[in-house]
């Protein structure tokens, strides 16, 4: 593989009408716990953008799931001195297209006749978790034939759901840890035999929630003593629970972007997360987004070339074998014996300053707004339907 892959040259974005530049609906919020990792997401790419190609329009999901007109400024959704940005309602409440035939964002006020903004020509759902990030979303846009950018339905649900996602990878010959899973009601109904099935993992382990992100939820357990408040906590986001063996490794990640016109997808090079602060047991929410001074970033990451080549070619397999489109962050474990083993495939990375998605593609010779424009380029090409 090429250790600087670059966008394609060609400009393939199809002209939505002659004399209109292609429309942009930044979307983000939503009703996950990663709501605010979300708007801080959407503030970086709303000021990456190029307004000169392409018109924005910015629309927030609310926690309670309405859909209203939203800041443009960058600024207004930045994570500052620990202080989360949320969607706040509005009376403008915005209405997606509704038929294939339909490209037309209406807004709805109290007491007014429904305003059309006018077309939209793809969506950028800037959405992490359930509810955004899982398909759902993407079903939605799929019914009315909107383009947008990422995974589709299936490869979002399958890459949001750990469970799944480990089985659809395994069934390809990629390499994952060993894993329990734990239902709802199971532990109500035989507590001794749930711990005795887990316990064969060996300590220590990590307790997460099947379907979320940004490590919210998420516990390090070293005695089994421990292990139902950490599925309890898990269940806070989630009731259906995974379990995972620790592995002894490198914390390595590649972001991956879909090829043009049939081509293979294109590995960035890979970074590393050390966590240098001694209070964060391993990646987990703080470290992540709060305290940039205790986690260290390296891209990219320093391993051997054929590792490198290694972990590229896994991050690829794992992008094809999900069946993902756009783009994806593939997280692997990088064993003392040179092995690579598959955490995780995220189906939409944060772009926020402390990402590693960016920061891989810019060490890659790929800089942060030439990366949304291809993103928004792959989207504008692809067909809609069945694909």
């Amino acid at each position: 593989m090429d250790a600087t892959p670059e966008p394609s040259g060609h400009d393939d974005t199809p002209a939505p009408t002659p004399g209109r530049r292609p429309r942009v609906m930044v979307l983000f919020g939503g009703r996950s716990g990663e709501h605010a990792i979300s708007c801080a997401t959407a503030g970086g790419v709303l000021r990456a953008i190029d307004r000169d190609r392409y018109d924005v329009l910015a629309v927030g999901i609310t926690p309670a799931g309405r859909w209203v007109l939203a800041d443009d400024d960058p600024d207004r959704w930045a994570i500052t001195d620990g202080r989360l940005p949320q969607v706040e309602d509005t009376a403008a409440h915005v209405l997606l297209p509704q038929a294939v035939d339909d490209r037309d964002v209406q807004v709805l006020e109290p007491g007014r006749l429904p305003r059309v903004l006018g077309e939209v020509d793809v969506v950028f759902p800037l959405l992490h978790g359930p509810f955004g990030e899982d398909g759902t979303l993407q079903g939605m846009l799929e019914l009315a034939d909107v383009r947008y950018v990422g995974a589709g339905v299936l490869a979002s649900a399958v890459g949001m759901d750990k469970h799944m996602m480990k089985l659809v990878l395994e069934g390809h010959g990629l390499p994952v840890g060993p894993f329990r899973v734990v239902l709802p009601g199971e532990l109500e109904r035989d507590a001794d035999a749930v711990t005795a099935r887990i316990a064969e993992l060996g300590l220590p382990l990590f307790v997460k929630p099947a379907r979320a992100g940004s490590s919210l939820g998420i516990s390090r357990v070293t005695d089994l003593a421990d292990l139902p408040a950490a599925i309890a906590a898990a269940r806070e986001h989630d009731p259906k629970v995974i379990v995972e063996a620790a592995i002894v490794g490198r914390e390595i990640e590649c972001g991956v972007l879909g090829g043009h016109d049939g081509d293979r997808p294109r590995a960035s090079l890979p970074g590393e997360i050390v966590v240098t602060d001694h209070r964060h047991a391993f990646y987990d929410f703080e470290a992540k987004y709060l305290d940039e001074a205790g986690v260290t970033l390296a891209c990219p990451a320093d391993l051997p070339e054929p590792i490198v080549e290694a972990v590229r070619d896994v991050a690829v397999r794992t992008f094809e074998a999900v069946g993902c489109e756009g783009l994806a962050r593939v997280d692997v474990f990088v064993t003392p014996e040179g092995d690579v083993v598959v955490n995780e495939i995220n189906t939409m990375p944060g772009f926020t300053s402390h990402s590693m998605f960016p920061r891989m593609w810019e060490a890659s010779g790929v800089a942060y707004a030439e990366l949304v424009d291809e993103l928004l380029r792959l989207a504008l090409a692809r067909p809609t339907g069945l694909r």
